[in-house]
């Protein structure tokens, strides 16, 4: 077959083809967006796919196809797993007809999240299996066997890659797709319609299921016992247990060191079978696993259960740590105290520390823009800034100072409100992008209008979903089926849903921003500016920014204002990096003395 030299998510949507995926659904966030950009992008004409307007109703969306009988897949990052929790707890008890799979991408560290969160205690939670891959290769492997598994028990499944799955590269063969069945549809049965009797009932098969999957998974390739190399004397009686890609770490850390290890492929339901054998005439066990000790306890259960002696370390008894990401070095140093292996020969560089790069808005970025005119309408105000998640939450950072609280998607609109209730006198605003407001926005919106709550809704529409890849979203026009529709109008969302006065403005135009939020500041109730601007990464470039020299008096406004990453200093003046600026003129508008022009000539 043909081989492939690919990232883990293009893997894994690959793998969904050839498994014969019907129906694809998700909502971006990384690190799992790829996976549904590579199903669309090698779709072969029959799978629909689609990006949804949040992870619940992508959720929602797919059990529907999964009812009809189609092989469906979801795709989400941890913390969208919790806004498809209502359904998915549910959903575990109502079953599936179709194989479902639901990608949940886990990002240890964090890289790009709120939360360290550990999708392997979800599954236990919704009493649903869950396959964790240690590399792309398994993850493509592991997609086949998680449809096949779900359909034999009727359940959907969670396929949990890490960060480094999903980023990672590997050379993948491609099996052959399998070839397809018609779907029988939906057929009617008092099964579909969710009572608490049925749940009773459902919830007793569930238990009984998984203890037999448990079994079941205890033979699978992706749990297995190894032995790493030729095992001295004094270490046969210890053993190291892992999972995920921390596998991986440890099989590189361990080199040809002679050591019993488990392989731990699906930890719920855990292989027990497989376990008790790995344990049997061991002393001591080290757990390495990202990112809750599941793996530890599941021993740690076992050998109170069937009364072994054996010791079981990790993150509970202090010999691994208990936040972030693991590593081969991180790894190796923790096998070295355990295996009481030698110090590695030769100098240790000592390597000196990476400069310290916080993340900032883009150069040309019109939510800047956005935040320096709020900022500037507000003066002398007392005001509070409620952000959300997205682009824009950098905008907490200084020389803006204009992120207050950020919790999670749509929480803005929803703080700005209890803001206003113990402070009344203050001037709440809430913050969020366009694509955030279709995912979890209006819902509070709508909160707010019916408990007569006075905030200011900032929508900040950059025509996309910038943060993790410019996808399209329902105020774009574009679907993920290449299709045109009607683009959905936020102001006539807010209009109908009751909000007292809806104002549109340029940010780029910062006097006419200014005179929006002033206005929309004045008003009882609840009132919206939409700041409408395209991403930078969407747009063509206008002509750029310099700085004359001649009128520049070295007051550092426009450093000291906007923190724009194309406005520097040198040689005690403002200058403007070329191959940063956007034309976005806001530097421009800002300085005192208008020293800054617009270059001559066509834009980029």
């Amino acid at each position: 077959m043909n081989k492939q030299f690919l990232m883990g998510n293009e893997a894994i949507g690959l793998a969904a083809i050839a498994a014969g995926v019907r129906f694809v659904s998700g909502y971006p966030g990384t690190p799992s967006t790829e996976i549904l950009e590579t199903i669309a992008k090698h779709n072969p004409g029959d799978i629909y796919v689609e990006w949804s307007v949040n992870e619940k109703a992508a959720l929602e969306a797919a059990a529907g196809a999964a009812y009809a009988g189609a092989r469906a897949m979801v795709t989400m990052k941890q913390v969208g797993l919790n806004v498809a929790s209502d359904p998915l707890m549910s959903l575990a008890y109502i079953g599936v007809k179709g194989g479902m799979v639901i990608v949940v991408a886990d990002d240890p560290g964090p890289i790009s999240s709120q939360t360290e969160q550990d999708t392997r205690h979800f599954a236990r939670f919704a009493k649903v299996p869950v396959f964790d891959p240690s590399s792309p290769e398994e993850a493509y492997d592991m997609v086949e066997n998680a449809f096949a598994l779900s359909e034999e028990y009727g359940t959907p499944v969670f396929l949990r890659p890490t960060t480094r799955v999903c980023h990672g590269c590997a050379t993948i063969e491609e099996k052959a797709p399998l070839e397809k069945k018609e779907p029988e549809g939906f057929v009617k049965d008092p099964r579909w319609v969710i009572f608490p009797r049925l749940s009773l009932q459902r919830h007793g098969e569930i238990e009984a299921a998984l203890p037999r999957m448990g079994e079941a998974l205890s033979q699978s390739p992706y749990n297995r016992i190894e032995v790493t190399g030729k095992v001295e004397e004094e270490r046969l009686r210890l053993g190291v247990a892992s999972g995920g890609v921390s596998y991986e770490y440890t099989r590189e850390a361990l080199g040809d060191t002679g050591v019993r290890l488990l392989k731990v492929g699906t930890p719920h339901p855990f292989p027990e079978a497989l376990a008790l054998e790995f344990l049997d005439g061991l002393d001591e066990v080290l757990v390495i696993e990202e990112l809750d000790p599941v793996i530890e306890r599941e021993l740690v259960y076992l050998c109170g259960k069937h009364h072994l002696n054996v010791h079981i370390r990790g993150k509970l008894t202090g010999d691994n740590q208990n936040a972030g990401e693991n590593s081969v070095e991180s790894v190796r140093r923790a096998l070295i105290g355990f295996l009481d292996l030698p110090q590695p020969e030769g100098t240790v560089l000592e390597l000196p520390s990476l400069p310290v790069r916080p993340p900032v808005l883009c150069a040309g970025c019109p939510h800047r823009a956005s935040f320096y005119a709020v900022k500037q309408a507000m003066k002398g105000r007392k005001a509070v800034f409620s952000g959300d998640i997205g682009c824009y939450t950098l905008g907490n950072a200084a020389p803006l100072h204009m992120v207050d609280t950020c919790l999670c998607m749509g929480a803005d609109v929803t703080i700005a409100q209890g803001l206003h209730r113990i402070e009344p006198d203050a001037v709440n605003f809430a913050f969020i992008g366009d694509s955030t407001f279709f995912a979890s926005g209006m819902t509070g919106v709508v909160n707010a209008v019916y408990n007569q709550t006075d905030i200011v809704l900032i929508v900040l529409d950059n025509s996309t979903t910038a943060m993790t890849g410019q996808q399209p979203h329902p105020g774009t026009g574009r679907t993920m089926m290449g299709n045109i529709s009607d683009k959905i109008s936020i102001e006539k969302v807010l209009t109908a849903i009751g909000v007292s006065r809806v104002l549109t403005a340029d940010p780029l135009n910062l006097k006419e921003a200014e005179n929006a939020v002033r206005e929309a500041a004045g008003v009882k109730g609840v009132s919206a500016v939409i700041f409408r601007s395209p991403c930078i990464a969407v747009t063509k470039p206008a002509a750029g920014f310099v700085v004359d020299k001649e009128k520049c008096i070295g007051c550092k406004k426009c450093i000291r204002e906007l923190g724009c990453p194309a406005v520097v200093w040198q040689e005690g003046k403002a200058a403007i990096e070329p191959s940063l600026c956007y034309g976005c003129s806001i530097c421009a508008q800002v300085c005192p003395c208008g020293a800054i022009e617009k270059m001559g000539g066509e834009a980029r």
